[in-house]
């Protein structure tokens, strides 16, 4: 090499010595936009895969009912899968939480085709089941393979899961603003991890834009009428938020009691499933209708439109807590929808709110209270019910969120922030432990 050639590679080595000390955020936003574009590819692709599969699942049950006579033996094969070989993935989300927390080993892969088979399993032979565990659980499970050839440290290993959460539920649901902020404090209550918002973001955008242009299909809401702010208006909003907050609070409790009354009774595990499947069928015989079952998103859509009567979030409640607490799969939040949307729907009764609005903001509302997630289901509801009705969800969220307490679905959910100063106690507890 020349003195003319060292010369110009030194100048050169300078420049951008220069350029980086002037821009000092320039590394980190290329090396996370690089890390977020593989996210959103892998898990945008896995999200459309998911939807479509489960779309059609759904369809060929509707159109042969007799199937969900075969629930209890969908149960059997869940269970004996995740008995014989996936015991260190059947934490599922709980393991995510685990993860970001306090990083160990890597997630293991066969987490993701596990959680999708057993999904599909579910909805297809009638469990009352969601999604949003299943994305959740896919996206952690293919992100964290990456941060081995990546040679993340234990701080950017956390980055990245929470990234993959943020992928996961915004391309599942079509929420990629929502998805980015539900990433970022579904692990701690009260706080974020503002070092994650830009990878946050870039993976949810990433994935969601991935998951569209696979051109799998998102349900589209409308909310019709939506009033004008004023005194009375904030005040129903308030009174409603707080039943959807202690519904909320009310799905935590008994979900996870009914899952300990099921190991408590039930020793050999692959029997919980099969024996909840054996409930959840002939229940689905006793009431002669497939509406509680599956993701239930004829009835979400038709809660803003028409009132509905005021058992069906009950009746939701009931299957979705039999199914989930005897070892299907899936997740609470579409199911959560179903309840809210069903609750604040019937709520028109006695609340003088229209009925697209109060459904639309239960819809959002038992989700934050059960997830303790307010400002990724403020960012939902406008994603999904457009930015008119905001005020509106903001106050359902917030008192959503204030009235359902320390309770969550998730039951390593951290508290890094009480919700209020008489709870300041549990700081750095998880949730698990207040029950």
């Amino acid at each position: 090499m020349s003195k003319i050639q060292r010369s110009l590679r030194k100048a050169a080595f300078l420049q951008f010595k220069i350029f980086f000390r002037k821009y000092p955020a320039l590394p980190y936003i290329l090396k996370w936009l690089c890390i977020s574009l593989v996210i959103g590819l892998t898990v945008g692709s896995a999200s459309a895969g998911f939807l479509i599969s489960l779309d059609w699942a759904t369809n060929f049950r509707e159109s042969h009912q007799w199937l969900i006579a075969l629930l209890p033996v969908g149960g059997l094969l869940i269970g004996l899968l995740y008995y014989y070989y996936g015991k260190d993935a059947e934490a599922g989300n709980n393991l995510l939480i685990d993860t970001i927390n306090e990083p160990q080993k890597v997630i293991p892969f066969h987490m993701a085709p596990f959680v999708y088979l057993g999904t599909i399993v579910t909805h297809f032979f009638g469990g009352s089941a969601g999604r949003e565990g299943t994305a959740l659980q896919m996206a952690g499970a293919i992100a964290d393979q990456f941060s081995i050839p990546f040679r993340l440290s234990s701080t950017d290993r956390t980055i990245l899961i929470i990234s993959a959460i943020a992928a996961g539920f915004g391309s599942v649901f079509g929420t990629p603003l929502a998805g980015a902020v539900f990433g970022l404090e579904v692990f701690l209550i009260g706080r974020l991890r503002y070092n994650a918002i830009f990878p946050a973001f870039a993976s949810a955008i990433f994935a969601d834009w991935t998951t569209r242009l696979w051109h799998a299909k998102h349900t589209h809401y409308h909310i019709s009428i939506i009033p004008e702010i004023d005194f009375l208006p904030v005040l129903y909003s308030i009174i409603a938020g707080i039943a959807f907050g202690l519904c909320a609070a009310t799905f935590s409790k008994i979900i996870h009691w009914t899952t300990n009354q099921f190991k408590k009774r039930i020793t050999f595990p692959p029997l919980r499933p099969f024996v909840g499947g054996i409930i959840v069928a002939l229940a689905v015989l006793a009431v002669g209708t497939t509406k509680y079952i599956g993701l239930g998103i004829p009835t979400i859509v038709q809660s803003f439109e028409v009132q509905l009567p005021p058992y069906d979030f009950a009746v939701k409640m009931v299957f979705t807590i039999i199914t989930l607490a005897a070892g299907f799969k899936g997740g609470e939040v579409t199911p959560l929808f179903f309840i809210g949307a069903a609750l604040g729907s019937a709520l028109s009764i006695v609340i003088p709110l229209p009925v697209g609005l109060l459904a639309g903001m239960g819809f959002v509302a038992v989700f934050a209270g059960a997830t303790n997630t307010p400002l990724s289901c403020m960012l939902m509801g406008i994603e999904l019910f457009s930015a008119e009705c905001g005020i509106y969800v903001a106050i359902a969220c917030v008192v959503s969120y204030l009235f359902s307490g320390h309770n969550s679905i998730y039951g390593r959910q951290k508290i890094g922030e009480p919700k209020h100063s008489r709870f300041s106690n549990y700081l750095d507890k998880t949730v698990s432990n207040l029950k």
